[in-house]
């Protein structure tokens, strides 16, 4: 459907606490239209959402949608029943799932897409700041909040968009991009895709969309992201090729030099010097809930805080921590990760990974399985997560709340201690609790 946005003047969103779908409504709402949105609960994204001017309802209701509405954006994650869905079609208003919307955008503007099984939130702030450094004044919009802009959104001026694609669901075919980022393919979100090979095509779909002058920036060696180069009709760049001598990263991680890697790349080919770029890098602060930290712990541990989700990102993280373990010598000695698995089919597809992903830390409690979108699925449990970690030699246990790690932690750990809550769900309210009164 073609969606004019300068005739919106009211916009509603379902599900607009999303950190993606929350970026088309702080647009919308930067260009002056009235936004209203639902979500199942408030968050920070809601919270200031309301600052700058959207009407948030928490819960969802079929009078919660406004008849007069010119569109209704909604998450790829709500139902097909969800009462304001269904209230939005019964009016007639124009609906857009939030990959069409970022599609639209994405037609008028030349479009940097960053996709990847893991690395594309870092990968897209990289980028968009070394853009903004380099006066490009870019529309950024990326999963996660930037640090420095305390948004997820970046609203510019100039001809580029750059914007996180995410694979899920194929959602990353509704964009129109010029250069394609892959920063890596693994097996993920099977609940939806067959195998590694149905996510490999997928991939090769996204970059059909590539003409013969556009550009793929790639790791083009590695095995998992051959098959989508060998069938690459356009320019590829492979970007282990970049020289990163002389850059100091702030975040730590050897995943966060390879996103580095591939945000020079990205800047070469729009014409900005490496100077300028690596300039740019050596003073990016990361973004929320990557490998982010949160303060001291009323018991004096140090306490951060990441969004993994995937085996391979859990490793990269607890690798991260340990190198910065090792660089601190009067800092925390022992890492307590306290993980909140999200999905009961990716818990269960992935078992065996998650199980071997921990063994950088010393211990391991590990919350109730996050449903999000999933009905409960007995034949996998947190417990059976613990048993299987702990006969790997790493101390695990399944807790039963929030409350009951927040307690544990509060009591078994200090000042040589990082705990690092790990998860896509709220697992960073644990740390928060525990900071809360220092």
């Amino acid at each position: 459907m073609e969606i004019d946005f300068k005739k919106i003047k009211k916009a509603h969103f379902i599900g607009i606490g999303g950190i993606g779908i929350s970026a088309i409504a702080r647009m919308m709402l930067k260009n002056g239209v009235e936004v209203s949105g639902s979500d199942r609960a408030s968050s920070p994204i809601t919270e200031e959402l309301k600052k700058i001017g959207a009407k948030i309802h928490i819960g969802q209701k079929a009078s919660q949608v406004p008849s007069d509405a010119d569109l209704v954006v909604y998450t790829i994650a709500i139902p097909e029943d969800n009462p304001e869905l269904k209230r939005a079609r019964e009016l007639g208003i124009p609906l857009l799932t939030y990959p069409q919307a970022l599609g639209a955008v994405s037609k008028k503007r030349f479009t940097i897409a960053v996709s990847g099984t893991h690395g594309k939130t870092t990968t897209t702030a990289m980028i968009g700041k070394i853009f903004g450094d380099a006066k490009k004044d870019p529309t950024v919009v990326v999963g996660s909040l930037l640090k420095d802009a305390k948004s997820n959104l970046i609203a510019g001026r100039g001809k580029y968009f750059i914007a996180e694609a995410c694979e899920y669901r194929r959602s990353f075919l509704n964009l129109e991009p010029k250069i394609i980022v892959i920063t890596n393919i693994d097996n993920d979100h099977l609940d939806y895709y067959k195998d590694l090979k149905d996510i490999q095509k997928a991939f090769s779909e996204f970059v059909s969309k590539l003409g013969k002058n556009d550009y793929l920036v790639t790791d083009a060696n590695n095995p998992k992201i051959k098959p989508v180069v060998r069938k690459a009709a356009c320019r590829v760049v492979d970007y282990e090729k970049e020289n990163l001598a002389g850059l100091k990263l702030l975040v730590p991680g050897k995943h966060n030099l390879e996103n580095a890697k591939a945000a020079l790349a990205v800047a070469k080919i729009a014409g900005i010097g490496k100077r300028t770029a690596l300039k740019s890098l050596s003073s990016f602060s990361g973004t929320w809930r990557r490998f982010e930290y949160k303060g001291v712990a009323r018991n004096g541990a140090a306490v951060y805080d990441d969004y993994g989700h995937h085996p391979t990102e859990i490793k990269a993280t607890l690798l991260a921590a340990r190198e910065l373990i090792k660089e601190r010598k009067n800092g925390p000695r022992k890492l307590t990760a306290v993980f909140h698995p999200h999905l009961y089919s990716r818990t269960r597809l992935l078992f065996e990974d998650f199980v071997k992903s921990f063994d950088l830390a010393d211990r391991v409690l590990i919350l109730p399985i996050y449903a999000a979108r999933e009905k409960e699925d007995k034949s996998i449990s947190s417990r059976k997560l613990a048993a299987a970690i702990s006969k790997r030699g790493v101390s695990a246990k399944a807790v039963g709340s929030f409350e009951e790690v927040e307690k544990v932690l509060l009591k078994e750990t200090g000042p040589q201690d990082m705990i690092l809550t790990i998860g896509a769900g709220d697992v960073y309210k644990v740390g928060e609790a525990i900071i809360a009164q220092n």
